[in-house]
């Protein structure tokens, strides 16, 4: 694999606010706040380890507009954790959410800078797993970019039930942390996503190879504003925005 997954970015108009909402709501901690970045992972963490996957919020002038194209879903291990869990994260500031999604036996919430995420039912394939169970990703047509996916995270497909027709899930081959699931949607993509993932070599390998293994399998360069940095940003063959970080 060129590449492995490393966090998931998020976009905030104040990023220590947002770790910290984010830190108590997955009862993780804020492991670093400077320059308009801020970490968010689990007490004794050691990054990077699939067990779980980090949060890094990045400052942005812009708020947000729009459904976001990338969520997270949060996992219960009862009705009554559940509700718990719903009523402790409403406490914490988030808000209740409708994005169409009708009578399901999940609740939508927001979180203090309007982004979309789930507390789902009780799941058997996801008990044990930690707060987040998974990623989830709106796609034209998840089986289209599965491949590339796979490649891109160094992940493979997963064992997660109860997904719509025609969706995906991907999981660290060490079989820990949160699934990767893309989901169809027929929404098309309009904006700079607002949540996007970062993925990064091993330590020792090379960042150009991996770039190049990555636009083989169908991405492309994408501006996003980001001037001279460090990282390459990327777009997948569906056009949805990540970005290469130097080996890790």
């Amino acid at each position: 694999m060129p590449t492995r997954l490393v966090h998931l970015a998020i976009d905030a108009t104040d990023p220590g606010r947002l770790a910290r909402f984010w830190a108590a709501a997955l009862r993780w901690e804020v492991a670093a706040e400077e320059d308009g970045v801020a970490n968010v992972w689990p007490q004794g963490y050691r990054y990077p380890d699939p067990i779980a996957l980090p949060l890094v919020f990045l400052a942005v002038p812009e708020a947000k507009t729009g459904k976001n194209r990338v969520h997270l879903d949060l996992a219960t291990e009862s009705a009554a954790h559940q509700a718990a869990e719903v009523e402790r994260l409403l406490g914490l500031g988030a808000v209740r959410a409708d994005i169409g999604q009708g009578d399901v036996p999940w609740e939508v919430l927001a979180d203090p800078d309007g982004n979309e995420f789930c507390v789902l039912d009780p799941r058997p394939v996801y008990q044990g797993i930690g707060p987040v169970a998974a990623v989830v990703t709106d796609c034209r047509d998840p089986a289209a970019v599965a491949g590339f996916w796979a490649l891109a995270s160094g992940w493979a497909p997963g064992n997660s039930v109860a997904l719509s027709a025609g969706a995906v899930s991907l999981r660290s081959p060490a079989g820990v942390g949160p699934y990767l699931e893309l989901l169809p949607s027929a929404d098309a993509k309009t904006v700079k996503n607002r949540i996007h993932l970062d993925v990064a070599p091993e330590l020792g390998e090379d960042q150009a190879a991996a770039v190049a293994a990555l636009h083989a399998a169908g991405a492309a360069p994408a501006e996003v504003g980001q001037g001279s940095v460090s990282w390459i940003v990327l777009a997948d063959p569906e056009g949805s925005e990540f970005c290469l970080l130097s080996p890790l």
